[in-house]
């Protein structure tokens, strides 16, 4: 499996305020906005600890049930673990945090080279003829 997910070191990540770039917050629900996604380029989406997981929850939900094929990005306390995770719900990219090596990553992903189950960018299940 060839890895789609963009991943960045704290330093190349870029916040400068860009009118195309929503910060969304962690405890917003997706399905609320009241911007046109068509106008939005990146999304960004926070994860203040690990452990908190919701920001998985709005990346499916942006992807599957609100269409957005912009970049949404992970940011905040993002560690190599969650990098397969990410992908499958929807990240195309994921920000590190400091102090954790870009170059580990693909690790992840040679481990976790298939899936049988669908996913938010591929949902056809992997026994599915065409998938």
């Amino acid at each position: 499996m060839n890895k789609t997910l963009n991943i960045l070191s704290a330093e190349e990540h870029i916040d400068d305020g860009d009118p195309k770039v929503l910060q969304l917050a962690n405890d917003a629900d997706p399905l609320a906005i009241e911007v046109c996604l068509a106008d939005i380029e990146r999304i960004d989406l926070n994860f203040p600890k690990f452990t908190d997981g919701r920001a998985y929850s709005q990346a499916f939900l942006l992807r599957r049930r609100l269409g957005f094929t912009g970049d949404i990005r992970a940011t905040g306390d993002v560690l190599i673990d969650q990098l397969v995770q990410m992908e499958r719900t929807g990240f195309s990219s994921a920000v590190l945090k400091e102090g954790v090596d870009a170059s580990d990553a693909q690790r992840q992903f040679d481990r976790f080279s298939a899936f049988y189950q669908g996913d938010a960018v591929k949902t056809a299940p992997h026994f599915v003829a065409g998938s």
